[in-house]
């Protein structure tokens, strides 16, 4: 037994080494839109396919099928005699539309990863790895001041700026009573993030200015979790389900640059670096209180709605040098960020030996994000649909199946001058149990 779990332990640190390095050396970006200029980039969605294809509810969720990475307070409510693996790809297409401009892209990326299994009865852990914030974005806009063009001609204003934050997590849950379990899930976050703006020159002889940050980001956080749930008749359980996300102060460094570029001579006018919380303003990851409630009938259907809080106003986000970019042409600023999220299962007998596609379990979801800033004053809306199904892929154990998802959503609008995001991602997910813990019987 001891030797199964350090093996799985091997492999599971294998995939998570192998997926930071597909996420470092994905190609270009992790994430493409131009409002990650912003802060930390732009905040990834947690969870699995599963999650992704009900909208991403599942605080409140309680199904010894999946594995829920959203609530550790879940972690218990599972098959005491099995090991449990979930792992995602993600792909996302994206069109976006400024005025009579318009263009496109698309990126593939590996989700999360996550390994679960119980340590005594009422008493679980897991452990994985995700996306916490990406940043990808490249945009020019030209000077129309004519004052300033007369006196130097024209001039085009590049922002460029590539990287991404991750999350090691690691949690354990433990069920009070059959009906009632709580949580709790510590977590590391850590990466890279470079933003450059360039102000480039058209006539000949001039040296183009460029400035740029370089941030190296760490924190500590934490997350606890508190699940409750209650039958209402023979057939129907009504579930609660809260969380609490501490704030936690962002450290590393921020390093500056302000140079002269040319096609013969770079030269560095000023730099400066700077360690966050010493030498310059600390600023914060925000705390997130999330509560859900969830309707389940006969394990056939099941129904949960979401929603999270958090206020990145007082973060430092919006005035720290590096996050805030006053180099960018586009105003932004901290704001408040809520997730409304409702989610529906369909699973028409997860128990039919006869027909294959009666055990699959359909699934359907609509949400409604404001972004954790503001562009002029103005907040930043996301919304869509999602839908997808899992099949199951043994008949020896319902438990294991392949998640698909589909999202497609806008975020933003032409209005004012914004950015409006179009887009449709598509998430494959692999979700395993493993039977252990068995105590084998011979005659």
């Amino acid at each position: 037994m001891l030797k199964r779990i350090f093996s799985s332990v091997i492999i599971f640190s294998a995939l998570t080494l192998a997926g930071i390095g597909a996420f470092a050396q994905s190609g270009e970006y992790m994430a493409y839109t131009p409002y990650s200029i912003f802060g930390i980039g732009d905040l990834c969605q947690q969870g699995s396919a599963y999650h992704r294809s009900m909208a991403g509810v599942g605080i409140a969720s309680r199904d010894v099928r999946y594995l829920n990475s959203l609530n550790p307070a879940s972690l218990p409510v599972r098959d005491t005699l099995s090991f449990m693996l979930d792992f995602s790809l993600l792909n996302s297409n994206n069109i976006y539309r400024q005025g009579n401009m318009s263009s496109a892209r698309n990126i593939t990326n590996i989700g999360s990863m996550t390994i679960s299994f119980p340590i005594m009865k009422n008493l679980a852990m897991m452990a994985g790895v995700s996306p916490y914030s990406a940043g990808g974005y490249g945009y020019s806009v030209k000077e129309t001041d004519q004052a300033i063009i007369a006196n130097t001609g024209n001039i085009t204003y590049y922002d460029y700026g590539q990287g991404a934050l991750y999350k090691l997590y690691g949690g354990l849950g433990y069920a009070l009573t059959k009906n009632l379990s709580v949580g709790a899930e510590a977590d590391y976050i850590f990466g890279n993030y470079g933003k450059y703006f360039t102000e480039q020159f058209a006539q000949k002889g001039n040296n183009s200015v460029q400035d740029s940050y370089t941030l190296g980001l760490h924190s500590f956080t934490g997350k606890f979790g508190l699940q409750y749930e209650q039958k209402l008749n023979a057939k129907t359980k009504l579930g609660f389900g809260a969380t609490y996300t501490l704030g936690s102060n962002l450290k590393g460094t921020v390093d500056y640059n302000h140079q002269s570029v040319g096609s013969v001579e770079t030269v560095v006018v000023s730099s400066k670096s700077d360690t966050l919380g010493l030498n310059s303003a600390s600023v914060r990851l925000a705390s997130e209180l999330g509560v859900g409630v969830s309707l389940n009938i006969e394990d056939r259907i099941r129904a949960e709605l979401d929603y999270s809080y958090a206020d990145w106003t007082g973060t430092g986000m919006g005035t720290a040098s590096g996050f805030a970019n006053p180099e960018s042409k586009t105003p932004f600023a901290a704001g408040v960020r809520q997730c409304f999220r409702a989610g529906l299962e369909y699973t028409p007998d997860r128990f039919n030996v006869r027909y294959r596609w009666k055990r699959f379990s359909y699934r359907a979801g609509a949400y409604y994000t404001t972004e954790y800033y503001k562009v002029a004053g103005s907040e930043i809306g996301t919304f869509g649909i999602t839908f997808g199904a899992t099949l199951p892929v043994r008949e020896t154990y319902l438990h294991n199946g392949i998640s698909l998802g589909v999202d497609m959503g806008q975020r933003g609008t032409t209005d004012a001058g914004l950015v409006r995001e179009r887009y449709i991602r598509f998430c494959v997910g692999l979700n395993l149990h493993d039977i252990w813990f068995q105590k084998r019987r011979y005659e």
